[in-house]
């Protein structure tokens, strides 16, 4: 009976690894040449360092050993970072033809321009904690907002994968904002525009296109979708602006739909809650859904 089993076993193996041999997505299988997204995931972890020193650091940085500890982090993460870039730039074929040493060049620049955008990153940030504190009553604090608040968590890695989106970085901003996505339910594509003072109040179940254009002072509450109006075109859309466009100081209540590439929301318009948006919006309005009928059946 045993050995009944051990061939039972060989011959599942043997066909599993058979099915290893064609060309399908799911059968690469050349791990060392390939983006680890445990790697990318620490990157987010370390550069959340730098970005809130005393907040994500290990241990409270003392004043005489703040230099030390940030360099020490910041030469780490500089060195993981241009790693990881150069494998997505030679895996997705950024540059055909491209020799490495080439290739290497064109990763540390990357990550050196990136890493010189770190103040605005901080600047932005700054805004969007002011405006979580300003806009919720039940924030106690800026250190509450910065230490537990899911929807700081996701815009502050939108933040970073956005600045590599802008510089070509293939595959690693969208690495990121799907790790914010699973920790937070928020999903934010990388290549979507925010402005400054943006705040998600609760957060959970926001859904930000790629091609979503965000002003100043917008607020944003649980469940809305910037979305597009259909994607049965597939790759053909690619580039092609599908998302809307929101103005300064717009606020989207919870569970609104607003979608399409020609889509505007002017300045100054509350959406309601529940509602669904496929045409532009003039200033100043305030759109919401007729009160609906409710029925008791006993």
């Amino acid at each position: 009976m045993g050995r009944l089993n051990e061939d039972r076993v060989e011959s599942i193996v043997q066909l599993i690894l058979d099915d290893y041999t064609d060309e399908r997505a799911v059968n690469k299988t050349d791990l060392y040449n390939q983006p680890d997204k445990k790697a990318v995931i620490e990157i987010v972890e370390k550069l959340l360092k730098i970005l809130y020193p005393g907040y994500y650091s290990d241990k409270a940085y003392k004043i005489y050993s703040l230099r030390n500890n940030m360099s020490a982090t910041i030469e780490d993460v500089i060195f993981h970072l241009k790693k990881q870039t150069m494998i997505v730039l030679k895996y997705c074929g950024a540059y055909p033809g491209c020799a490495d040493n080439d290739l290497e060049e064109k990763a540390q620049n990357m990550v050196f321009d990136f890493m010189e955008k770190i103040p605005q990153i901080r600047a932005y940030l700054d805004t969007d904690i002011q405006a979580a504190y300003e806009g919720d009553p039940a924030a106690g604090s800026k250190d509450e907002v910065i230490l537990s608040y899911p929807g700081l968590y996701a815009i502050s890695v939108y933040r970073i994968a956005h600045e590599l989106f802008l510089l070509g970085v293939p595959m690693i901003p969208r690495i990121m904002t799907e790790h914010a996505h699973s920790v937070t339910g928020i999903d934010i594509h990388p290549g979507a525009t925010i402005g400054k003072y943006f705040f998600m109040d609760h957060g959970t179940g926001i859904v930000i296109g790629e091609t979503t254009v965000i002003g100043e002072h917008v607020k944003v509450y649980q469940g809305v979708t910037l979305g597009g109006l259909s994607t049965k075109g597939g790759q053909k859309l690619k580039g092609v602006k599908r998302h809307p466009t929101i103005r300064d100081y717009v606020t989207i209540y919870s569970g609104s739909s607003i979608l399409g590439g020609d889509t505007v929301i002017e300045e100054n318009v509350v959406v309601g809650g529940n509602t669904f948006i496929t045409k532009s919006i003039s200033k100043d309005t305030k759109v919401s859904v007729k009160d609906q009928e409710l029925q008791f059946k006993n």
